[in-house]
């Protein structure tokens, strides 16, 4: 037990919890984006409303969640207690400028990762806390079941408790749900939080260009063969795929906001 502790409290033992609780954050942006997807819809917000609505009330999704949350605050933890020992232990910087991305990525981690981390706060207390602990507004859409025609109307609850429903009158469904579509629509028609959410998503390529590699060297998993489709990976889909697939959202949003 005592050397289980002890290597992780090493610097080789934080950099394996660093990799394990990346990869995993790695996963959750893939299947994050793949929700956030539904903004296109084009459905003024029926499949996304419904989906936001399943990813914070369903339970096993719960749970996954708030773990998510401890991977990032331990990944958080981890880092900069990294960053302020490798500082301590080379307190001049390299002479000579890094003239990679990568390397330059490398040496920067913990500026990428602060930047992260404060729009993470920005983000979750504009989104998901927003959505959860205040009342916000309300949805109603009224699909045909026939020909698939959607309507939607702002609806008011009778009730204060009032969460989803889900009803028929004939061949028409009824949800109603709570709103999130509306909260995301205004965020991303100001100007301010759209240039946060792509320098956002800037750090979030050049740290995920270096991290995502760097987590499998860090568990040992390096192979000659495997390698370059890790690398490959890192590069293509978790350093220009996805943070250009989100970038895209605001984007795409604020103009619409301007027409």
């Amino acid at each position: 037990m005592l050397n289980f502790k002890q290597f992780f409290r090493s610097s080789v033992g934080r950099k394996l919890i660093m990799s394990m609780t990346g990869l995993f954050l790695c996963l959750f942006l893939i299947v994050h984006l793949g929700g956030n997807l539904t903004l296109f819809a084009g459905d003024e917000g029926y499949t996304f409303n419904i989906y936001a609505h399943f990813m914070t009330h369903f339970p096993p999704v719960e749970i996954a969640a708030y773990t998510l949350y401890i991977s990032i605050l331990v990944h958080a933890f981890y880092a900069l207690t990294l960053t302020l020992k490798n500082r301590k232990a080379r307190p001049v910087k390299y002479a000579v400028a890094p003239r990679t991305p990568v390397r330059w990525a490398s040496l920067n981690m913990g500026l990428l990762g602060s930047i992260i981390f404060l729009f993470l706060v920005i983000h979750m207390s504009n989104f998901w806390g927003r959505y959860k602990f205040t009342e916000g507004t309300y949805r109603e859409y009224r699909k045909e079941l026939l020909t698939g025609k959607l309507t939607s109307s702002v609806y008011v609850p009778a009730s204060p408790d009032f969460e989803y429903a889900v009803t028929t009158e004939g061949n028409t469904e009824i949800v109603r749900v709570k709103d999130l579509y509306v909260i995301v629509t205004h965020s991303f028609s100001l100007l301010w939080y759209v240039l946060l959410y792509l320098a956002a998503m800037v750090a979030v390529s050049y740290h995920l260009y270096h991290g995502f590699q760097s987590a499998f060297r860090t568990a040992g998993l390096v192979h000659q063969r495997y390698t370059p489709i890790i690398q490959s990976t890192g590069i293509w889909l978790f350093a220009v795929i996805i943070p250009l697939a989100f970038a895209s959202m605001p984007v795409v949003f604020y103009i619409k906001s301007l027409l």
